[in-house]
Order: C-alpha cells, then sequence, then structure tokens
C-alpha cells in the first residue's frame, strides 16, 4: 500500500496556532479535540487523498479535506506535490471565508 508524507507549509501551521487560539480563548477542552480531529482527518491522508474532493475544476492534485467538528468543522486544502508527497496549504474553519 502506498503511503504518503504529508508535509504542512509555513502558511498552514500559522492557520492551526490560529484555530487552535481562537478556541482556548472559549474553551480549552474543545480546543484540544479540534487539533485532534484535524490531526486525525490529515493522516488520512498518508493513505487516499485522492479520495478526497477537487478543490477546483481542472486542477487534479489540489484538493480539500473536509473536516467534521460540532456543528460544522473545518477544511484542508492540500495538494498532491508526487508520488510520496502532500503539502497542506491551508486550513479553515468551514464558516470562514473563501481560503483558495
Amino acid at each position: 500500500m502506498r503511503r504518503y508524507r504529508v508535509r504542512f507549509t509555513p502558511e498552514a501551521e500559522n492557520d492551526l496556532l490560529r484555530l487552535y487560539d481562537f478556541l482556548l480563548e472559549r474553551n480549552i477542552d474543545a480546543a484540544a479535540r479540534a487539533l485532534e480531529a484535524i490531526r486525525a482527518a490529515i493522516d488520512l491522508l498518508q493513505f487516499s487523498p485522492f479520495s478526497c474532493r477537487k478543490a477546483a475544476h481542472g486542477h487534479t492534485f489540489l484538493r480539500e479535506l473536509v473536516i467534521p467538528f460540532g456543528s460544522s468543522g473545518y477544511v484542508a486544502l492540500f495538494e498532491i506535490e508526487s508520488t510520496d508527497l502532500i503539502n497542506v496549504l491551508a486550513v479553515r474553519h468551514q464558516r470562514e471565508e473563501d481560503f483558495h
């Protein structure tokens, strides 16, 4: 079974910190659970990135991973760079403005 290496861009890492800080101010337990939900979903990319929806028509390798959490959740924008590498480009709450 093919396994992809998943790498976060600095922008995606900043997104995670921003999302965590936002929840941390409101609910420490929710912040920890949200990061765990994101981590678990991202782990799935190691095995099946092509199962995620295309982010834009005509861009086969630019995709979005929907991450359920609470009443909405998060979306991770990622690019399949090669046969063994995934770059997570951004992570947003589903209620945020477009991030493409």
